[in-house]
């Protein structure tokens, strides 16, 4: 997700953090752990403008799309939604995010594509893990999942000249009710963020939804961290706040294409960032939850290019 203008965080050392305790079903906060070398990427697979040199184009996009740019989002899209599905599957205690991610580098390349994270400004991983109370750009190590822990597995493949974007929150053995409860009404703001999608609506309904459903349950939402719109860029216009800003006007129309990926805390909304510049956190520490899909604004509605997959 992209980092909302003139929010930066709080940047904060880990070590000076340690001493604190989060509210909730975390005994410890979660500490980095040792990174992997960079994975690599075959040759014969089409790279993003930025997988070389780690800095993306300055081109902005185009925020309405082409049928041909919407054909290969579906595309890019359903890719995104099955590897997550897949990625989901292989969460359990004592497995490391750094697994999941060679996983997720594996699949990628499967279905002929790039891990877009991979190198974004320097990203060294292909998918972000963000357990417990980091709300996103957890960088996968070697720190293994724990019996109780709830972790965002972050997926956006680069296929066929542009982007797919999805994520999820997936339980780790047994979490605690209220990390459960967390999860769930995640969820349920993703959904009603969705439905608030229409084509001459406001981009700001989505937050005006997002954050209502939040509210009642008593939860936070992000604000240094928002949705974005997506396609042959990786971000680009517009930003997609998930809480109401009455003078966000924009309107949408059809063919535009963004992530709505909510960040629901059970504390506080604000925001601290670790050292490596990518991991943030709550700055209390309480647990955060995030779901995501990539939309298509329709002429009569919305369509979700990462839908999961019917097994049937």
């Amino acid at each position: 997700m992209r980092r909302a203008p003139g929010n930066r965080g709080t940047r904060q050392h880990q070590s000076a953090r340690a001493a604190k305790r989060p509210r909730l079903g975390v005994s410890d906060p979660v500490r980095p752990g040792v990174v992997s070398p960079m994975r690599l990427v075959p040759d014969g697979i089409a790279r993003p403008s930025y997988a070389h040199t780690g800095e993306p184009a300055a081109k902005a996009g185009v925020a309405v799309k082409t049928e041909s740019e919407i054909a290969r989002m579906r595309s890019a899209g359903r890719a995104a939604a099955e590897i997550l599905g897949e990625l989901g599957t292989q969460v359990a205690p004592g497995v490391t995010t750094d697994e999941l991610d060679a996983i997720c580098h594996d699949l990628c390349i499967e279905r002929g594509g790039y891990p877009s994270p991979l190198n974004y400004h320097g990203y060294p991983k292909s998918l972000c893990t963000s357990v417990n109370e980091v709300i996103c750009h957890g960088i996968p190590d070697s720190r293994p999942l724990a019996d109780g822990d709830i972790v965002n597995l972050d997926v956006t493949i680069y296929l066929d000249g542009v982007h797919g974007d999805t994520s999820a929150t997936f339980a780790v053995g047994d979490p605690d009710p209220e990390s459960a409860r967390l999860v769930k009404v995640t969820r349920e703001c993703l959904e009603r963020g969705i439905r608030a999608v229409r084509a001459g609506g406001l981009l700001n309904e989505i937050g005006r939804a997002i954050e209502a459903h939040a509210t009642r349950h008593g939860y936070g939402v992000v604000r240094d961290f928002v949705g974005h719109g997506i396609g042959s860029e990786f971000h680009m216009f517009p930003n997609v706040p998930h809480y109401y800003d009455p003078n966000l006007t924009v309107e949408l129309h059809p063919g535009m294409t963004f992530t709505i990926e909510p960040m629901i805390t059970i504390g506080t909304h604000e925001a601290v960032v670790w050292e490596d510049n990518w991991t943030a956190v709550t700055a209390d520490l309480a647990r955060t939850a995030q779901f995501e899909h990539t939309v298509l604004v329709t002429p009569d509605g919305v369509e979700i290019l990462t839908a999961t997959p019917d097994p049937g």
